[in-house]
């Protein structure tokens, strides 16, 4: 079973977008691109970003 960890390895800010993509098995800059595309659209992708980057685990 796939569990969802902040990434180590691929890492910008926190990790979170590189573990999404890790886990979706898709290119973290895809993930990136969307992640952007909800900050500056609709303001809830940062909060939901936070969030991700406290509440996600570690990569071990």
């Amino acid at each position: 079973m796939k569990k969802l960890y902040k990434s180590k390895t691929d890492k910008k800010i926190c990790g979170v977008c590189g573990g999404v993509a890790e886990y979706l098995d898709i290119d973290p800059t895809v993930v990136r691109l969307i992640c952007a595309i909800l900050i500056f659209s609709l303001g809830t992708g940062i909060l939901a970003y936070i969030v991700a980057a406290i509440v996600m685990p570690e990569e071990y």
